[in-house]
């Protein structure tokens, strides 16, 4: 089982990710953060497996942020934008989910941490 957490500043795209969250067998959400700050200050004290990170948020945006993580932490990108996708990869982001992401697609990100 992977625990995670999730870092989106849109509300709507974090209740996505809980629901789909919910209908996996092997994946454990333990938060949830519409700011970037708290995220990153809630893996460093508590840290998970996996964050599914957005991109484009106000305070710092999502490819910093996950060069701030630690190096082991899986990251899965979740935005609405693909013009990061090679960003991310170079970061070597575990995948990058487009938005609006199906459920099929969220668990085959799963599937991949999982692995």
């Amino acid at each position: 089982m992977r625990s995670a957490i999730a870092i989106d500043d849109e509300n709507m795209a974090l209740e996505v990710i809980k629901a789909h969250a919910s209908k996996s067998p092997f994946l454990e959400l333990h938060a949830v953060f519409s700011d970037a700050i708290q995220g990153l200050e809630y893996q460093r004290n508590s840290p998970v497996d996996l964050v599914f990170l957005d991109i484009n948020m106000p305070d710092i945006s999502g490819i910093d942020l996950a060069a701030m993580l630690p190096k082991e932490t899986l990251i899965v990108f979740t935005t609405a934008y693909s013009d990061f996708a090679v960003k991310g990869f170079e970061l070597d982001a575990l995948d990058y989910l487009l938005k609006p992401f199906p459920l099929s697609r969220f668990m085959k990100a799963c599937q991949k941490a999982q692995e």
